[in-house]
């Protein structure tokens, strides 16, 4: 006959989860394991935290891997996977530490590598205010069972100076050729499209068939993107010209949900080794994906388009024609036209 199990714990879905209420305060968590022994030392353990916190006011000691994991798990900003990228680098360095011992004493190792390694001060500073948001959200937001916060105080966390920072590098039409003809079919396709509409590499890697929009007044469709998927949350609308239509057209019958994909399911991004290899053989290895949207947009201000057309069609500020498109997109789709492709 097997043995009791601690009171407390439930067996759901192959794992032990904990429901318990100690002095009015309820208890209920994952104890991420489906070993009972283990679970029930990971019980006595939180219980133990709780009655400190409870009795001597204490803090439970909170590690920043796991406040960046519940960050990760609970927002919904659109470059969420970007976020996830710089706090893979940075774990290795603050991943175990309390996040009361995050500083910028604590983070000078993490500089110190990212610069050795030749990573541009844009960057890095990226994952420092990735780092600044998790902590303020630990002050200001994240409360424990007994309703305090996760930190006492957000430690300030300065920036690097940005002096390094590149410049875009807009591209020819020439090395646009001589680097889309070293792409793989299914990278040189996503690539024309963007450089086509102006569209962010997220944009592009999760653009969908239900975003499409027929526009009967126009003869034509465009896609119009949730705000929950542009970085700066207002819809976006794009415009598609005649060499990004054919892009559409070409890949419409490769997948049911998802315009762009390889072997079947989506791309996380352009930039991957493929696309890497391609640029060295091009000989434009300081061509990055982003410049794609420079080029539309230095294009597009080349062809004459004005500068409200061309905040529209960059997506800075979709907003503005989102609602009414059938109408006030008449004047983008005539600027986007003006450009001219490879086709």
């Amino acid at each position: 006959m097997g043995r009791k199990r601690t009171p407390g714990l439930t067996f759901r879905s192959g794992v032990w989860h904990i429901d318990k209420r100690f002095r009015g305060i309820r208890l209920c968590e994952s104890t991420g394991t489906g070993d009972l022994g283990e679970a029930e030392a990971y019980l006595v353990q939180r219980l133990e935290a709780l009655r400190r916190v409870v009795l001597y006011g204490e803090r439970p000691r909170r590690t920043f891997r796991q406040a960046a994991t519940k960050y990760l798990n609970e927002a919904t900003k659109a470059t969420l996977e970007d976020d996830a990228r710089l706090l893979k680098h940075l774990d290795s360095f603050i991943g175990e530490l309390g996040i009361e011992q995050v500083h910028k004493g604590t983070l000078q190792p993490y500089l110190e590598r990212r610069q050795k390694d030749g990573v541009k001060s844009r960057t890095i500073n990226a994952g420092l205010q990735v780092v600044r948001h998790i902590l303020n959200l630990a002050t200001d937001e994240w409360l424990d069972e007994s309703g305090k916060a996760w930190l006492d105080k957000a430690p300030k966390i300065k920036l690097l100076r940005e002096d390094d920072r590149r410049m875009p590098y807009p591209l020819s039409w020439d090395e646009q050729t001589r680097l889309f003809r070293e792409l793989p079919a299914h990278l040189a396709r996503m690539a024309l499209f963007k450089v086509n509409t102006g569209c962010r590499e997220q944009e592009v890697c999760q653009l969908r068939w239900d975003w499409e929009v027929q526009v009967s007044k126009l003869d034509t469709s465009v896609f119009l993107i949730p705000a929950d998927k542009v970085k700066n949350r207002e819809e976006r609308l794009v415009v598609l010209n005649r060499v990004a239509r054919s892009v559409i057209d070409e890949v419409r019958s490769e997948h049911t949900e998802y315009v762009f994909t390889f072997n079947g399911s989506p791309l996380r991004q352009i930039n991957n080794s493929a696309w890497q290899s391609a640029r060295q053989r091009a000989g434009l290895q300081q061509v990055r994906v982003h410049d794609l949207k420079h080029t539309f947009g230095r294009r597009l201000r080349a062809a004459g388009v004005s500068f409200e057309d061309r905040q529209d069609l960059l997506g800075h500020k979709s907003g503005r024609i989102t609602t009414h498109y059938s109408a006030a997109g008449r004047r983008v789709w005539v600027a986007v036209t003006v450009i001219r492709g490879l086709g």
